[in-house]
């Protein structure tokens, strides 16, 4: 087991966001968090990484708890967040080495996976350039590079495909199969179902802080009875959205 959260409950006030969240993400798989706006997917990814606390249940990376290990629990993980989080005053380069530092990692082999992944996004030459020079997309590729050479069990990936190109998309999945097989875990909360329905292996659905369905396609195609079912037919169905519209 890489990642189990048992009956988290939590949010940013008193009155709790998640109500009794319970999942798993194992090693070789990826889980998609499936939820639209406000469902619980961002306040569940910060109890994750440690930017809230849970009021309620447990949450174990690899045995560790943020409050067991804080330093190793962390080391565990890497984490890409829907909005890019750069320094503005550390260049491309500096921001490579600042994750090596943070990490722990071998400088050597980390820089030589930084420069596969640099030349894969086309930011090779872009090593001494600043945030304030990247676009929206540069910047979620900065943050995909520095997030990959950490070697982490563990990906929590939020909205990943806002403001990439298709081919950086594509990328980014191939790289995530990457790690899948190198026996990473990994966590990607979505509004692409398609894609999710194409990648995941498993899926978490969430709807108002609650968890209303998880597993394979063919499991959730069999709980919602009807074995043809794309993912976004069952998730609408689910939480009532497709009833709304129809």
């Amino acid at each position: 087991m890489t990642l189990e959260i048992e009956n988290l409950v939590g949010g940013y006030s008193r009155v709790p966001v998640l109500k009794d969240i319970s999942f798993t993400v194992k090693a070789g798989e990826l889980v998609g968090l499936i939820g639209l706006n406000g469902a619980g997917k961002s306040t569940t990814i910060k109890h994750i990484i440690g930017l809230l606390r849970p009021q309620k249940g447990k949450i174990t990376l690899e045995g560790v708890t943020l409050k067991s290990d804080p330093k190793t629990y962390k080391q565990k993980m890497a984490y890409i967040p829907e909005t890019p989080i750069l320094y503005e005053e550390l260049t491309l380069r500096e921001h490579i080495e600042l994750t090596i530092m943070a990490y722990g990692l071998e400088a050597k082999s980390a820089w030589q996976r930084a420069q596969k992944l640099l030349e894969l996004f086309r930011l090779e030459n872009k090593l001494d350039w600043f945030p304030a020079n990247f676009s929206k997309g540069m910047k979620q590729k900065v943050m995909i590079v520095c997030a990959f050479i950490t070697e982490a069990k563990l990906y929590i990936i939020d909205e990943p495909f806002l403001g990439l190109d298709p081919l950086a998309t594509q990328d980014l999945l191939d790289l995530i199969d990457q790690k899948k097989q190198a026996g990473a875990a990994v966590l990607m909360s979505t509004h692409v179902l398609s894609t999710a329905q194409e990648y995941c292996d498993r899926f978490v659905m969430i709807d108002q802080g609650q968890v209303t369905a998880k597993g394979d396609l063919a499991s959730l195609r069999t709980q919602f009875g009807d074995e043809t079912a794309s993912l976004a037919t069952i998730y609408l169905k689910l939480t009532g959205a497709g009833e709304k519209h129809a």
